[in-house]
């Protein structure tokens, strides 16, 4: 291969990069498609521009490459720590979950479009990944709630990793007919071999970075990425199809560590992860060849809607049986469950392997797996946004400034509410309590622009700055609203000191004092009845708003509502006019309900008004 056609390769994509980015931001669709269309084109199917069978076995050694620093990149994002009420599901997920797949796809392929059992057993092992590739980009994207992109996000990296082993499992079985016992010894071997060099390289890296002479940034990122790509290459000699794991676990420890230059390390794979998914994606788009496709046929199609509405719905529902997500939550899982690059490779070298066995098959599973990739991007890359909304799983992005006893109990109540919370604090003990608590934190001055950044104050619809010092509150609104154009109904404010509320006023900033709330409370508790009690005080009962939109309770009076018990309508604000709710009340569209219920009853009325 000519030195000069490499070079002309890298430049392509990264020209090609820069368009697929742009059109994403313009048509607000996930870059990755832009990207397949791309190869697509110019691959040796349309235009002719780019053939990856040149590259050889290069090809191989490149989606290697890239697919070990996505797969840290996507354990590097995640701390352990802060996300242990989903630990459950994402286990199941990755166990459970991954073996219904497997056995569900492999019997639909044989069934259905009537490959050999034992292709079919390889696509079904190939078809359990969906993978960070694809997952991250498009939840991120949504912005879904914090719990639900988590519990993807994970088991993107995670279930990757159990693909390929699996996958590789079959292989082994397919060419070299392993017995119960060798089986066991196959799976064991590798997944030991992940762990051990995913733990050694995390602990080998976490030390480095937390030596006392002080380091370069260049440094920081120059070392891990030579560790990130040791790591897989140690792990590969040692147990072959074991690399993705130990990556995975190495960008995991590390992301659950309080390492300096993390922030850093982040910034740095951020650039590096676009480049690499834009040159995977492409390379492989162009490796399609439209007779593999057409040879499977209409049945192809059929296996994969059959994957993507009865075998992922499946696996995710029995898979988080006891756990908190609601059953909207459980649905948009059960949606965005697109295949990535990790399974089209390892299709691709399978194939090439069969080949050279004299065993048929490969062609055919190539064609399946490369339909798969693009039916599930495609269709979950432009359509999980709109199905979020539909089901309600877009949460509201609140930025709480000051993670103190205030900030904390607020954060605690907007995350049951659903919403989507990133708290700002610079004491560390303040950080480590909400962590404990499952709240997203940054450490930090809320006080400086970058900081606010990092905590995503640019998304946020939302700014509440409940420090015990007034002059950083009032500096935290000033920046909000002259630097990220919040408007007023956007601020809200706690003043420490009542001299200090006329400071607040005379911005429009809506702000409040704790000693003059207190003694309102204390106020309406003596002499009058429990029912204000319960809204300010009890721990166990919430109020919330709801706006009238399910046509099936718009023209229907309150009392013909089915509403869940411990809950009540307390006042309907119509317009510029308010009413206290009664039964005979008709509820109208657009209506703004304030609901009192205890435990989730509130938060079910609120669904049932706006489903």
């Amino acid at each position: 291969m000519d030195s000069i056609y490499l070079l002309q390769l890298v430049l392509a994509v990264l020209v090609m990069a820069i368009i697929a980015d742009t059109l994403s931001k313009r048509f607000k669709l996930p870059v990755l498609i832009f990207l397949l269309i791309e190869g697509i084109l110019i691959g040796p199917e349309v235009l002719g521009v780019l053939d990856p069978s040149i590259l050889g076995d290069g090809l191989t050694a490149i989606v290697s490459l890239c697919v070990s620093v996505i797969v840290f990149d996507g354990g590097l994002h995640i701390d352990v720590k802060s996300v242990r009420t989903i630990q459950k599901g994402v286990l199941k997920l990755v166990t459970l979950g991954l073996l219904i797949t497997f056995v569900s796809a492999t019997i639909i392929c044989y069934l259905v479009i009537g490959f050999p059992l034992q292709i079919a057993a390889l696509f079904g092992a190939l078809v359990t990944a969906t993978g960070p590739t694809v997952i991250t980009p498009i939840v991120r994207s949504v912005r879904v709630n914090h719990k639900v992109s988590k519990l993807l996000e994970i088991e993107g990296i995670l279930n990757d990793a159990g693909s390929v082993i699996l996958a590789a499992l079959v292989f082994e079985w397919i060419v070299s007919q392993l017995s119960g016992v060798e089986v066991i010894e196959f799976i064991a071997y590798r997944i030991f071999i992940g762990l051990v060099m995913g733990v050694a390289s995390g602990i080998v890296l976490i030390r480095f970075l937390s030596l006392k002479t002080a380091l370069s940034a260049q440094t920081v990122k120059f070392v891990t990425f030579t560790m990130v790509i040791a790591t897989y290459v140690i792990s590969e000699t040692f147990g072959n199809e074991s690399g993705i794991l130990a990556v995975a676990i190495f960008g995991i420890i590390v992301g659950t560590s309080n390492v300096p230059y993390k922030a850093a390390l982040k910034d740095f794979k951020a650039n590096l992860v676009f480049i690499m998914l834009a040159l995977i994606f492409i390379l492989l788009a162009a490796m399609l060849r439209f007779e593999d496709i057409t040879r499977i046929g209409i049945m192809g199609v059929v296996v994969i809607l059959l994957l993507m509405f009865v075998v992922r719905p499946l696996a995710v529902f029995i898979s988080t049986i006891g756990t908190s997500f609601t059953t909207k939550e459980k649905l948009f899982i059960s949606f965005v469950g697109p295949r990535g690059v990790v399974p089209a490779s390892i299709a691709i070298y399978f194939a090439m392997r069969l080949n050279l066995l004299g065993m048929d098959g490969g062609q055919e599973l190539v064609g399946l797996m490369f339909l798969t990739v693009i039916m599930t991007v495609v269709v979950t890359g432009t359509m999980a946004k709109h199905v979020a909304k539909r089901l309600g799983v877009i949460s509201m992005e609140i930025l709480i400034a000051g993670g103190g006893e205030v900030g904390y109990i607020l954060a605690e109540r907007f995350e049951k509410r659903g919403h989507n919370v990133v708290v700002v604090d610079a004491l560390e003990e303040n950080c480590e309590k909400l962590m404990e608590a499952d709240i997203r934190v940054v450490h930090g001055d809320a006080e400086n622009i970058d900081v606010l950044k990092k905590a995503g104050i640019e998304n946020s619809k939302y700014v509440v700055a409940t420090t015990d010092q007034d002059n950083t509150n009032l500096m935290v609104c000033q920046i909000a609203k002259a630097k990220f154009g919040f408007t007023e109904d956007q601020i809200i404010a706690r003043v420490n000191n009542m001299e200090n509320l006329h400071a607040f006023w005379d911005l429009n900033i809506r702000s409040m004092s704790p000693a003059m709330g207190t003694a309102m409370v204390l106020d309406n508790m003596v002499g009058r009845s429990n029912m204000f009690t319960m809204c300010g005080v009890s721990g166990g009962a919430e109020t919330l708003e709801a706006r009238v939109t399910n046509p099936k309770v718009v023209g229907k009076a309150i009392k013909e509502l089915s509403l869940p018990k411990n809950s009540l309508l307390v006042m309907v604000r119509r317009g510029d006019d308010s009413f206290i709710a009664n039964g005979n009340m008709v509820l109208e569209q657009d209506d703004i309900v304030s609901i009192i219920g205890e435990g989730d009853a509130a938060k079910d009325v609120q669904e049932l008004l706006n489903r």
